[in-house]
């Protein structure tokens, strides 16, 4: 298949075709058990108490996994989409979980990628949540070596219904991770969704949240943590397709070194969407002076009777704010990570569940000291 390039209005700051020279092949690895459990130990929510559905190279490990009940785990199949079409072509394997009532505690779908031979792998997970029925939802990215790791998730959020979902992409440094998101929110359906970008050193992820039905709401928030030279770009759509439904979307993206943090947002309202409410915002903190930030926020309007805006900024550390916490005693790097966790902060204090913002907030604070 050939892979998009900047000739294409969606993928003009990340040229695939381009930026993937290597043919990445799907190949079984023989996993070192030491290898997984200490992967899995050092994930950013591995303190989080969470029901875990793991997958090691690709493929389902189910002596790792605890599955809830109404969960399988087994190949997939796939539609049509640039991303969606890779993980076509390497066989990829899911969970499909239904989640109904309330759950006692999230659940976490965990990929593990260890040592080996430069390999491509896939998931393909669907998630349904009852009418009714309330859900959190992890997904965590973590590994070693070079790999192309290619994960497609479907969420439907049913009548009345809440999910709250938390990706960590946490693969490694030299890794390349595609991804997109389908999210389907029904009548009065609540979605609480957060991504961190950290890792790979080349990330694109997709993503498309269609409100169904009338009285949703959905709050859609990201950070970036990149240095180095990593290079990560998001793309999303929310699409209002009926009236009287809410979106926020909040990215803070913070880049260092010769990083590149891209963000494309658009919000479609369609022309029988009246009383839409949309607003969405991306913030950009460049800690170098290589560092770049390119912000491409679209509004896609076809009814008279919406609020809707969006805005941009990027910027520097404040050096009143750096001055102020040094003249306390504060040393200049503590003081740094300080105004770094401040920064993405505030896309964290979306996220209810204490423990898994605990984590995260513990995670940014130590981002330039594991570097």
């Amino acid at each position: 298949m050939t892979l998009p390039n900047r000739r294409s209005e969606e993928w003009k700051w990340t040229d695939l075709r381009r930026l993937i020279a290597a043919p990445y092949a799907r190949q079984a690895v023989i996993a070192a058990e030491a290898d997984v459990d200490r992967l899995i130990a050092g994930s950013p929510l591995a303190g989080v108490k969470a029901r875990r559905i793991v997958f090691v190279n690709g493929s389902y490990d189910a002596k790792r996994s605890q599955l809830p009940q109404g969960t399988a785990a087994a190949p997939a199949s796939l539609a049509d989409d640039t991303i969606v079409a890779i993980g076509s072509k390497l066989a990829a394997e899911g969970a499909h979980l239904m989640l109904e009532g309330n759950m006692d505690m999230p659940v976490e779908i965990i990929h593990v990628a260890t040592k080996g031979p430069q390999r491509a792998m896939a998931h393909r997970h669907t998630v349904s949540v009852a009418a009714g029925g309330a859900a959190s939802l992890i997904e965590t990215f973590v590994g070693e070596g070079d790999y192309l790791s290619n994960a497609v998730i479907e969420m439907n959020v049913g009548e009345g219904a809440r999910l709250d979902r938390i990706k960590i992409e946490r693969e490694s440094g030299a890794a390349t991770h595609l991804a997109h998101t389908i999210v389907n929110l029904s009548r009065n359906a609540i979605l609480r969704d957060f991504t961190l970008t950290s890792g790979a050193a080349l990330n694109r992820q997709n993503g498309t949240c269609t409100f169904l039905g009338q009285g949703a709401d959905a709050r859609i928030s990201g950070a970036y943590l990149l240095n180095g030279k990593q290079h990560a770009d998001t793309r999303l759509v929310v699409d209002h397709a009926v009236p009287h439904c809410t979106s926020r979307e909040l990215f803070q993206c913070v880049m260092d070194d010769t990083a590149r943090g891209i963000f494309q947002g658009k919000v479609v309202v369609r022309p029988d969407a009246q009383k839409t409410d949309g607003k969405q915002s991306s913030h950009a903190l460049l800690l170098s002076e290589t560092a770049e930030f390119d912000a491409k926020p679209e509004l896609e309007i076809y009814a008279d009777d919406v609020v809707c805006g969006h805005g941009a900024t990027a910027g520097d550390l404040n050096p009143d704010h750096m001055f102020y916490l040094k003249s306390r005693g504060i040393p200049e790097a503590q003081a740094k990570s300080l105004l770094i966790a401040a920064f993405v902060g505030e896309a964290f204090d979306t996220i209810e569940h204490d423990g898994i913002r605990d984590a995260l907030t513990s995670y940014a604070e130590g981002w330039l000291a594991r570097r």
